[in-house]
């Protein structure tokens, strides 16, 4: 592989790896404050199909993205309804958003534009353009260093940034602010944030409704940045996958940064290497579509060793009279 193509396998991983990397980050505030969020993969969803369908209406994609996190955040406060106010098993919950967003993309989609349960193909300004960062091209000549700014740091669009930007501010709330404080500990011991006089209740449902948002943002880029539209099912999984490498970077902000580039980079080989012939032996398509997510389980089950969640994950907190 020389370097060209090395630079265009990451290029794509970055593209790749940013939905996951929004949806785990969703993860992430949601099981630190202590519930438990299997609905990552329908507000991905729901997001996508209102975000590709008001961008289509209304031509411009500010608008769909702005649809796209209203979308997922109310179905985010949905999850928390269920789970929170009224006590409900969260893995019911979030399996049933998904089931809901997977039905009700569909059905709404065929009675708006009747195409089979999608939407019109999106161009020009219903679609995140490629930002050209300063000096890109001036750069280009440069060995090694040019290439790698011309072509994999710069031209993604503004999603892709703000996935990477995200991280560390992640990182800060978490991790240096009072909120941050509290949500992790409201994971970890709830009655204790209760005595000190702050609302489980209402910490729980903002990591509820930041949850939400980030979906949104990752469902938002799926159909108007990394595709050109909403098709049916287009998440494909990568809800469980962002679950996946939730538990695998331990609930940690800059750990999920490397365990969502690791699957976009195994997405990206597979993507770009089909039907490889080895001596005679044509590996099928359906082989290397299969890859990425064959490798994460073994990686997950083989490496992540011991992942201790946050101890009140997926408990309903009942306040003591």
């Amino acid at each position: 592989m020389d370097y060209a193509t090395l630079l265009q396998v990451l290029d794509s991983t970055m593209r790749l790896a940013t939905p996951l990397l929004l949806a785990c980050l969703a993860g992430l505030f949601s099981e630190r404050a202590g519930v438990i969020d299997i609905g990552l993969e329908g507000k991905m969803l729901i997001a996508a199909f209102f975000s590709a369908a008001i961008a289509a209406a209304t031509g411009s994609v500010w608008l769909g993205l702005l649809a796209g996190l209203v979308s997922s955040t109310l179905l985010s406060f949905v999850h928390g309804l269920a789970s929170i106010t009224f006590r409900g098993n969260q893995l019911i919950s979030g399996v049933a958003i998904n089931f809901l967003a997977a039905g009700l993309t569909v059905l709404i989609a065929q009675d708006w534009f009747g195409q089979g349960g999608r939407t019109p193909s999106l161009i020009g300004s219903g679609r995140w353009e490629n930002i050209t960062l300063p000096l890109a091209e001036t750069l280009r000549p440069v060995p090694v260093l040019g290439p790698l700014y011309a072509d994999l740091i710069s031209g993604h669009s503004l999603l892709v940034y703000v996935g990477l930007v995200m991280v560390p501010v992640t990182w800060w709330v978490l991790f240096r602010t009072r909120f941050g404080l509290r949500l992790r500990a409201v994971g970890e011991a709830p009655e204790a944030v209760d005595t000190a006089g702050v609302s489980v209740t209402g910490l729980r449902y903002a990591a509820v409704g930041i949850c939400g948002l980030l979906c949104g943002l990752a469902g938002s880029y799926l159909a108007t940045g990394l595709q050109a539209g909403f098709v049916k099912d287009m998440t494909a999984g990568r809800g469980y996958i962002a679950l996946a490498a939730l538990i695998f970077a331990k609930w940690r902000p800059w750990s999920a940064l490397g365990a969502c580039l690791l699957f976009g980079l195994l997405q990206a080989v597979a993507l770009r290497y089909q039907n490889i012939d080895l001596g005679g032996i044509t590996i099928p398509v359906q082989v290397m579509d299969a890859l990425p997510y064959i490798l994460t389980v073994v990686i997950l089950a083989g490496f992540v060793g011991k992942a201790i969640p946050p101890r009140a994950g997926g408990e309903p907190y009942v306040k003591e009279r």
